[in-house]
């Protein structure tokens, strides 16, 4: 399941529209299975949240990022820092 919003940017309403998806999804989580796509998180959420879409290869993954992305070339998306 995907919770989006999306509005006319001359709408002026954006943080309105913001915390509606973000109620709806707060609303809806205690039923779903705590997974998630990482490609649909936003920049504002943090490391923690990177950290949890990868569970428990997340520290491999990161080691993997150290050793053949060291300067963090891959960085467009939601990241593992080579640093991690």
């Amino acid at each position: 399941m995907v919770v989006a919003g999306g509005w006319p940017p001359e709408d002026g309403a954006g943080q309105r529209h913001i915390a509606w998806v973000r109620s709806a999804w707060e609303s809806l989580r205690p039923f779903s299975t705590g997974g998630h796509y990482i490609n649909f998180q936003t920049a504002d959420e943090g490391e923690e949240r990177i950290r949890a879409s990868y569970g428990q290869n997340f520290a491999r993954l990161a080691e993997i990022k150290a050793k053949y992305d060291a300067e963090n070339l891959f960085r467009m998306n939601r990241n593992i820092s080579p640093s991690a």
